[in-house]
């Protein structure tokens, strides 16, 4: 029988960490969540929101306990869920002991590549922090956080080498308004999800260049390819990438309205620059990151992957982004 008893930290304070708190506070009587600023405590102390993000969603207190504390946070919880943007994610836990992480379960929601690390979330716990492959999961979509915060009937995939550590959080997860699946595939949801970023960043370039939806059609349509042919250079197995963590989770990103990544590609169509293009967002596009970090990484497994050339042409090499697309469309089929 499901045992409700695990104390869930939640590590972040951003609009994905807020979704997922509001999700477990319909299953669980204990949530310890982790913010960097003291004063975004006292606000929702008093407020019961999050002043920054998802503010229309109100937090019963008394399941949730606050931390400006990472340490005490993590020190209290037995599952943690880190959701803190890949780039900040080495910086912000790097003072933790090693043998805080002892006999935790870890889950990522994060959907990037450390780049101090150049590796993906999983393969980071297990190198730097000795985590058994077994106690690191994946949370991956569809599902967007601002859906979320509306109670749109969305779907998770929780991911782990051991499914009964999935089915566990799958469970503090199901709820009315989002339905779970397990997978015993780490390599293959955590990939595909830094991947999804990146063709989401393309997407938008593309759209803001005059393409339409017959060609971002096709863009998918390759994409997905690209994303297969990727991860299983990098970690063979048997996937359907038809399922919903992967062939779902690109569609959405590279489809809606919410979607930061698709927007930041948007506004580098536009002819704004990378720096520019990310204070104007005030959020973190993790595409940008993912995507020199899987250029250095597919430096080893050499896998055909024009759409990711492409992008890491515009974002990294200033290339022209008309240019790069249309030499791209020479490509696709």
């Amino acid at each position: 029988m499901f045992n409700k008893k695990h104390n869930i930290g939640v590590i972040g304070s951003g609009s994905w960490a807020t979704a997922i708190v509001k999700i477990l506070s319909n299953n669980s009587d204990k949530i310890n969540w982790y913010f960097r600023n003291e004063d975004d405590i006292n606000y929702i102390k008093q407020h019961h929101h999050n002043p920054k993000y998802l503010s229309s969603v109100d937090f019963d207190l008394s399941k949730i306990e606050l931390f400006s504390d990472v340490k005490t946070c993590i020190e209290k919880s037995d599952i943690i869920i880190l959701a803190i943007p890949s780039a900040f994610l080495h910086k912000s836990i790097h003072e933790i002991p090693k043998n805080l992480f002892q006999d935790k379960i870890i889950f990522s929601a994060i959907k990037g590549i450390i780049p101090e690390y150049n590796l993906i979330v999983g393969e980071y716990l297990h190198t730097v922090y000795e985590i058994p492959f077994e106690n690191i999961g994946v949370i991956t979509g569809p599902c967007h956080a601002e859906e979320v915060a509306m109670e749109k009937l969305s779907y998770l995939t929780i991911a782990c080498s051991k499914v009964s550590n999935a089915d566990i959080l799958c469970n503090y997860l199901n709820c009315r308004y989002i339905k779970t699946t397990s997978s015993d595939d780490i390599y293959g949801t955590e990939l595909s999800a830094v991947l999804k970023n990146v063709i989401a960043v393309a997407g938008g370039i593309c759209h803001s260049l005059g393409y339409g939806d017959n060609y971002l059609a096709v863009l998918v349509s390759n994409a997905i390819q690209e994303i297969k042919r990727f991860v299983d250079a990098v970690h063979p197995i048997d996937r359907d990438i038809k399922a919903s963590a992967y062939l779902g989770d690109l569609l959405v990103t590279a489809y809606s309205q919410f979607s930061r990544n698709r927007m930041f590609g948007t506004m580098l169509g536009k002819g704004y620059s990378v720096k520019h293009a990310q204070l104007e967002m005030n959020m973190i596009a993790e595409g940008y990151y993912a995507v020199k970090c899987v250029h250095e990484i597919n430096k080893k497994y050499n896998v055909d992957m024009p759409i990711t050339n492409a992008v890491y042409n515009i974002v990294y090499a200033q290339k022209d982004p008309r240019r790069e697309m249309e030499m791209l469309s020479e490509k696709l089929s």
